[in-house]
């Protein structure tokens, strides 16, 4: 109980500091372009110099880290779930926003809601690993919960991402975890919607039967390309970028910085940060839309790209469901039968879960951070669209697959 109010308060804390950094970079460079070139190449370097040299286990967005920590051996837990790791991840998420950063802070409340209830299991010195593993699986769960205010999604969340191959036993802990830490997300921050409500409908029809397979295809392409360019990392890139990869990761990420700064100069900054802002103008067809959406999807995509294989922390939750928003007002103008607000939904569904290859947890999140449960169904159909989809680019689940990294 003390954990998952922990793990609300935490998440609460965090984002509001992340709010604040992204405030920050847009005051420093609103009017002052130039500033991109120094606050990107620059930040990103530092942060991965920071995570390599002092807060290893730090790095990435957190969701593979508590999925390889549920199957390690407990002496080798502490490597990627401790207070000192959490810590780190909130400070260089704040710091990588600061900056410019396409990162969340979602991922990321993952690796510190699974580290706040292992931490407090060592301290209790809880003898079977079982009961750790609950733990883990209860901190993620409500690290989710809390980071967006959906408390469905969390549950859903550990049972289809994090939960594989683990007794489902647990999963009685993660319940009770994300109903304790909702409680307490509603008690202190209110019973907000992340990205606003929308009361976007989708009539049956052809908004129907060409707005979900078209946004579904889409997404899934345009997720499953985003999941393979993550997995296969820098492998796939020119020979010198490899090298200076491998060779000087801290040159590396300020190259990294550089193509941030480029996005920047080239949207006047919309597309850098978590791209919270425009995405939800875009869910709730209001004032501060990007002026090109197109424009707006691309850059988000390579400057979430960039960010990511950087090295430095930060998560693809929140920028992924930016992009998927810039994907669905796109593709609106092809199917205007469906009407723009349901499109910008089904891009974001479809994106995120061509991204994850997780219809289940893409859905429910979209529903619950929108407040819209009247689009339950076509969400569904795109979201599985999209995955089966998303397969033929990207074989592997992309979380799966990169916690491969931290075992």
């Amino acid at each position: 109980m003390f954990g998952a109010v922990l793990v609300a308060v935490v998440a609460i804390g965090f984002a509001d500091a992340g709010t604040w950094a992204g405030n920050v970079f847009t005051d420093l460079t609103t009017g002052r372009p130039w500033m991109f070139f120094i606050l990107c190449p620059g930040g990103l370097a530092l942060s991965v110099w920071l995570t390599q040299r002092f807060f290893q286990g730090a790095q990435g967005s957190g969701i593979p880290q508590a999925i390889a920590a549920l199957h390690m051996q407990p002496e080798h837990q502490d490597r990627v779930l401790s207070p000192r790791v959490a810590a780190a991840k909130i400070g260089l998420c704040v710091f990588g926003l600061a900056c410019g950063a396409s990162i969340g802070r979602e991922g990321p409340t993952v690796q510190i809601g699974s580290s706040i209830m292992h931490s407090l299991g060592r301290v209790l010195k809880l003898p079977r690993a079982e009961v750790r593993q609950a733990l883990i699986l209860a901190g993620g769960a409500a690290g989710i919960a809390g980071a967006f205010n959906t408390p469905i999604a969390g549950v859903v969340f550990a049972i289809e991402e994090l939960g594989h191959g683990v007794r489902s036993r647990t999963l009685g802990s993660t319940l009770y975890a994300v109903v304790l830490g909702g409680i307490a997300t509603v008690g202190i921050a209110g019973n907000y919607t992340y990205f606003g409500t929308t009361d976007a409908a989708l009539g049956w029809g052809a908004g129907w039967w060409l707005g979900v397979p078209l946004a579904g295809v889409v997404g899934g392409l345009a997720g499953g390309l985003f999941a393979r360019l993550l997995v296969e990392g820098v492998r796939i890139w020119p020979k010198p970028l490899r090298q200076l990869a491998v060779r000087s990761p801290v040159f590396f990420a300020a190259f990294c910085g550089l193509v941030l700064a480029l996005v920047g100069l080239a949207t006047n900054g919309t597309a850098l940060g978590s791209g919270y802002d425009p995405a939800k103008a875009l869910v709730e067809q209001a004032a501060g839309a990007p002026s090109s959406v197109v424009l707006f999807t691309v850059a988000k995509f390579i400057a979430t790209t960039a960010s990511y294989l950087s090295g430095m922390p930060g998560g693809i939750f929140a920028p992924s469901l930016a992009v998927g928003s810039g994907l669905g007002a796109a593709l609106a103008p092809l199917v205007p039968a469906a009407g723009a607000g349901a499109l910008v939904l089904l891009g974001m569904v479809s994106y995120f879960s061509g991204v994850v290859q997780a219809p289940l947890t893409a859905t429910v999140i979209v529903m619950e951070m929108t407040n819209n449960q009247g689009l339950t169904v076509p969400l569904m159909a795109a979201a599985l669209i999209a995955m089966q989809t998303s397969r033929f680019v990207c074989r592997k689940p992309l979380y799966g697959t990169l916690s491969k990294r931290f075992h």
